[in-house]
């Protein structure tokens, strides 16, 4: 375990950013909770998360302008999914944008859809950097502050370790169907 925390806090931010570059929310999270334990700085790993994430979500809409035809031989398995997208950008507007950051299987799906439209890729760009910066402080604040919390909670999973995989297998099936039952709508 001490070698895992030792190699964390020497290439930790490096691995931070490149996992933000496709979203990063467990890296970001995992990095809070570490910056509570003193192992890395909530700061550093905040800014490190928001350049990813930021970066990661402007060269998506960029590789998707720059190749929308092999991009729509790809997506032809994921029409309902890209249909969905855009209905939530017609309906919310710029929020989706916001809003993306926290919805995992939309998130990547969103610079997808909007790269395939004639949306203002400035626009894009001035409310992605706004929202990487929002999801930046409320994921790594969040995780810092409840950072203690997650750590007595995984001493208690030890005494049952069939808890924490039943509960992960849980939210990622709801996930799953959440998203399966709104893309069918």
């Amino acid at each position: 375990m001490q070698e895992i925390l030792n190699n964390l806090t020497t290439y930790g931010y490096i691995i931070l950013f490149f996992y933000s570059l496709g979203g990063g929310f467990f890296a970001l999270a995992a990095a809070g909770v570490l910056s509570s334990l003193g192992k890395m700085d909530l700061a550093t790993s905040m800014a490190v998360a928001f350049a990813g994430n930021f970066v990661g979500d402007q060269a998506l809409l960029l590789f998707t302008r720059a190749n929308k035809h092999q991009m729509m031989e790809y997506l032809k398995k994921h029409r309902r999914k890209l249909a969905y997208t855009h209905l939530l950008m017609k309906k919310y507007g710029t929020l989706v944008i916001f809003l993306q950051k926290y919805i995992y299987g939309v998130k990547t799906l969103v610079p997808i859809a909007i790269g395939l439209t004639r949306y203002d890729a400035m626009k894009f760009g001035v409310f992605n950097l706004l929202a990487a910066a929002v999801w930046a402080v409320v994921v790594g604040g969040a995780s810092y502050l409840g950072g203690k919390t997650v750590l007595s909670m995984l001493d208690k999973a030890k005494e049952n370790p069939w808890v924490l995989p039943l509960v992960g297998g849980l939210i990622i099936v709801a996930i799953a169907l959440f998203i399966a039952r709104a893309v069918r709508k």
